[in-house]
């Protein structure tokens, strides 16, 4: 027992959830993308695959990632010691049950129950340390957590009335929340990276405010999703995505540097924060009456944008946080470019073709299995 509590898998957050969120991508687009098709007859989860599916990606995959890195981040920012032990392999045994779960032969209620305490504990984990240190700019983080927590119970609320409409405001909002996870996080980190990786000075501080406009507007928009203001077209919302995305492109405008496209775990970063950038438009364009599905938004923000940004994330902090040079292999750096090509597959081709989503769940699979195959030995090693 002392060996398992001892084992380098276990010394940070990042190692298990990285793990298990990458393997989890690859599994659960694969079984999905399988039943579109017709090849996967037999057995389903409970309440069905489509529930299934809305909910495993933002509530399975994206939080056991915003969990790793947040397990890891936080104890960076307050010096406070770091979860491990028993209480992190508690908490890996919490998403992982929840996970198993939905393919058990159980009542519908247990189901639900099931899913619930993940984000709970990860936010009074989170909570307890940043409170703790008094570390009030990190304050925006854990309210986005929790109100994960307050989607999840909505999307759960809405499978157990058998509300479909509910369950899809449940899941968009908690999408949106993401992306405004990316928003905050990548506007801290990505170019922090960029000055660093290519040795430039320190940027002038700016002001601000369009910071705080890009985090009270993400939100705004993720509570326009749970209310179903998404419904219809609504011209003030589509004016409120063209201000948001004038905004991003300040940033990314601010961020570039042409010495960035000969570092891969610079060019992956920035590609999928533009990702984030063109969901924004294409909900103003379908606001407007442009924009013939608004899904094309959804899936440019959750695949490009969320499933890009995070290989790219967990790739470089991987390297990082075990003591490695930040040199990607090649099969990482192919990877970053599937990734971002399931993105355009899934957005482009999808719309005139069937085996447009068949090719774009292909490439997000094989992205993650890069991963795995290149990082699995990496994460259980002790530190450099």
């Amino acid at each position: 027992m002392r060996k398992l509590l001892a084992a380098p898998v276990l010394s940070l957050g990042f190692r298990p959830f990285f793990l298990m969120g990458a393997t989890f991508a690859a599994l659960s687009v694969a079984i999905w993308a399988l039943w579109l098709y017709g090849r996967l007859p037999g057995a389903q989860p409970v309440g069905g695959m489509l529930a299934w599916h809305r909910h495993e990606m933002p509530f399975g995959f994206a939080v056991a990632i915003i969990g790793g890195f947040l397990l890891t981040a936080v104890p960076n920012w307050t010096g406070r010691p770091a979860l491990k032990g028993w209480p992190l392999i508690g908490l890996v045994l919490v998403w992982v049950l929840a996970r198993l779960a939905w393919w058990m032969p159980i009542p519908p209620a247990l189901l639900l129950l099931s899913q619930l305490p993940f984000l709970p504990l990860l936010a009074i984990a989170l909570g307890r340390d940043l409170i703790a240190a008094g570390k009030r700019d990190n304050y925006p983080i854990l309210l986005m957590v929790m109100l994960l927590a307050g989607c999840q119970a909505m999307t759960l609320w809405g499978m157990s009335v058998d509300d479909a409409g509910l369950q899809r405001r449940g899941v968009l909002a908690a999408l949106w929340l993401v992306g405004a996870m990316m928003s905050v996080i990548g506007g801290r980190v990505i170019p922090f990276f960029i000055q660093r990786g290519l040795n430039r000075p320190a940027q002038p501080a700016i002001s601000p405010w369009p910071t705080r406009f890009l985090l009270l507007s993400s939100l705004l928009v993720a509570l326009t999703f749970a209310l179903g203001l998404h419904d219809v077209p609504r011209l003030w919302l589509a004016a409120l995505f063209v201000l948001m995305g004038a905004l991003h492109l300040l940033r990314l405008w601010r961020w570039h540097d042409r010495g960035m496209w000969r570092v891969p775990l610079l060019w992956s970063l920035y590609l999928s924060y533009v990702w984030l950038v063109v969901a924004v438009f294409a909900m103003a364009l379908w606001h407007v009456g442009l924009m013939p599905q608004q899904s094309l938004a959804t899936h440019s923000l959750a695949v490009g944008g969320v499933g890009g940004l995070i290989l790219a994330m967990i790739a470089r902090v991987s390297l990082g946080h075990t003591g490695r040079p930040l040199q990607p292999s090649k099969a990482i750096v192919l990877g970053f470019a599937l990734v971002l090509v399931a993105g355009l597959s899934r957005v482009l081709l999808v719309p005139f073709s069937g085996l447009g989503l068949g090719l774009s769940a292909l490439l997000w699979c094989m992205a993650f299995g890069l991963f795995l195959l290149r990082y699995t030995g990496i994460l259980f090693k002790p530190r450099v």
